[in-house]
């Protein structure tokens, strides 16, 4: 099937998310006490057991990969073409990045609305977006009280009505439902480039609150895209994209 798509028509994404507020000092009572319940899940360790100190810790730690206690600090997508004069796909990357979630948001959903609108035309890539990424944009949209544009409703949807949504990960299982394989590890050993040669995803909580460098969070979080394209590439057994191929743009 994958062979088949026009990669013109896919528009790549990447999810970057942090703790809701900078510590767990800074949550409320009341959500401290929900944090300590989930400490249990997280520490997998009988309440009992768990100290303050790890309470704390694994705030700092965990809380941005849950949509309840995080926030999205930066979504990145991009989107291929066909360059007629070189006869060469190239790729426009682009980030929705700011302290804001909800402008950023709404500007992404606004991006789908506008040019994916149609599920039976356009499809959304991304590794692991089917578990991670599209649950967390949607919950967080339903935080804030906006709806979901076509792409993104998919509540209660059959799988065969969100072949839209392309998840790399899951292609790379052929059938394996017990396997999580990090884009990383593909990218070693497919053979091209990693997106992880500055920071990764456990950095981000720390570059955001305590660096408070959001352009460095883009920067990676695009080469987390390109990479999703690149994989994408192998994938339809296509030569990789060199440099010349690719390009950021603010508007």
């Amino acid at each position: 099937m994958i062979d088949q798509i026009d990669i013109a028509k896919v528009l790549f994404l990447d999810a970057e998310c942090v703790s809701g507020v900078p510590s767990f000092n800074d949550l409320t009572p009341e959500m401290q006490d929900l944090w300590r319940g989930k400490c249990r899940q997280v520490l997998r360790k009988p309440a009992e057991e768990i100290t303050e100190e790890e309470v704390v810790a694994s705030y700092t730690d965990k809380a941005g990969i849950f949509a309840e206690f995080g926030k999205i600090v930066c979504i990145s997508v991009g989107a291929a073409f066909w360059n007629k004069e070189e006869e060469k796909v190239h790729v426009r990357l682009k980030s929705f990045a700011g302290d804001d979630e909800a402008a950023l948001l709404s500007d992404f959903s606004q991006l789908l609305a506008q040019y994916y609108a149609n599920v039976h035309q356009h499809y959304i890539c991304g590794h692991n977006i089917k578990e991670f990424d599209i649950p967390y944009i949607c919950r967080r949209m339903v935080v804030h009280g906006q709806s979901f544009p076509p792409p993104l409703q998919i509540t209660g949807k059959k799988p065969w009505e969100t072949r839209h949504l392309l998840d790399t990960m899951e292609l790379w299982k052929f059938g394996d439902r017990k396997n999580f394989t990090s884009l990383k590890l593909l990218a070693a050993l497919l053979g091209f480039p990693s997106p992880k040669n500055d920071i990764d995803g456990s950095d981000v909580g720390r570059v955001y609150w305590e660096e408070k460098d959001l352009p460095r969070i883009a920067h990676y979080c695009e080469k987390d895209v390109l990479a999703t394209v690149q994989l994408f590439r192998r994938y339809q057994r296509k030569p990789i994209l060199t440099e010349e191929q690719y390009t950021h743009v603010e508007e």
